[in-house]
């Protein structure tokens, strides 16, 4: 087992080393020039090529993305080319209300879909069967930002019980922060509910097949508990994979979500930085994204693994 989770780690290194590169390769074929981005209408030739110099410009890729991996590596991305701060401290606070959305999603979106899925398998085939798989191709059918609209037209605007604006600030309080990032918590979770549901109910109903669940139902056992008992168990492993998907994408695929609530989160930062030009920050909510995104999914390999014996022994 410790073979396999340092084979798991090995790997989930490699990968972040090709994101890296990625994210590398893509900041440096951004349109426009950075420098001229920088110095706009009082760019001369002189002071351009001062400037390419200065931001390490007049060098090769190469040593550019060698000297950022490194630095990266012991946590430090640069300065800001627009607030000339560091980048960490502009990183930190938005990561930290990133993460608070997703966990808040999370925690109500992981158990519903799980229960909904279960009750769709003990019930299958019946209307409320087919009301859930309905409401759920629905909802993975419409778009983030047009389930936000929505949501922003009708318990926002006519309702007013929520506000439109998920405006946090580092003062703001537990619960005044649970309330205002209510709107997008509902649409990260009519979002990702729809997906974990589903194969939570496929995989139960995979695994309702197995001749050692006809022997249950022969012994009498109600269905319910055939299902929670002894066929949830052995259909942990696509479940688990099919969670851990979709809390990357709490994390790394909310930039949407927070741009139609201006929730100042990373992918707000994130989007800012690009029409900014601030490289070193769009590197940085990158590698962030590609390492939780990474790390998420090794969680549920190895997750998968503990859940099924037939897994740890290859053959």
């Amino acid at each position: 087992m410790l073979r396999l989770i340092a084979q798991r780690l090995g790997l989930g290194l490699i990968t972040l080393w090709a994101a890296s590169v990625l994210i590398f390769a893509g900041t440096e074929i951004l349109p426009g020039d950075l420098a001229s981005a920088i110095l706009q209408n009082s760019a001369t030739p002189e002071s351009l090529a001062e400037m390419r110099k200065e931001l390490g410009l007049d060098r090769p890729a190469l040593v550019r993305y060698g000297e950022w991996l490194g630095n990266a590596a012991v946590g430090d991305f640069g300065h800001s080319l627009a607030s000339h701060r560091d980048v960490v401290e502009e990183v930190t606070p938005r990561l930290k209300n990133t993460l608070f959305l997703a966990a808040y999603a999370a925690i109500i979106a992981v158990p519903l879909a799980v229960v909904l899925g279960l009750m769709a398998a003990i019930w299958q085939g019946g209307i409320y069967d087919r009301l859930v798989n309905f409401v759920t191709l629905l909802t993975i059918s419409v778009p983030e930002y047009l389930v936000g609209y929505i949501l922003i037209k009708y318990l926002s605007v006519r309702m007013e019980w929520f506000p439109s604006l998920a405006n946090v600030t580092p003062d703001t309080g537990a619960g005044e922060r649970v309330y205002l990032t209510f709107l997008p918590m509902v649409t990260l979770v009519l979002v990702v509910v729809a997906h974990m549901m589903r194969q939570t109910r496929a995989s139960v109903l995979n695994i309702m097949a197995s001749p050692y669940i006809e022997m249950a139902f022969l012994k009498g056992l109600p269905k319910w508990r055939v299902v929670v008992r002894h066929a949830l168990p052995n259909a942990l492993a696509p479940i688990i994979t099919v969670i851990a998907l979709n809390l990357a994408y709490l994390i790394t695929g909310v930039v949407i979500v927070e741009a139609v609530f201006v929730y100042p989160g990373l992918g707000q930062l994130m989007t800012d930085a690009v029409s900014k030009h601030d490289v070193p920050v769009v590197q940085a909510c990158g590698l962030i994204f590609a390492a939780a995104f990474i790390g998420l999914n090794m969680l549920a390999d190895m997750f998968a693994i503990l859940s099924n014996p037939r897994l740890r022994k290859p053959r």
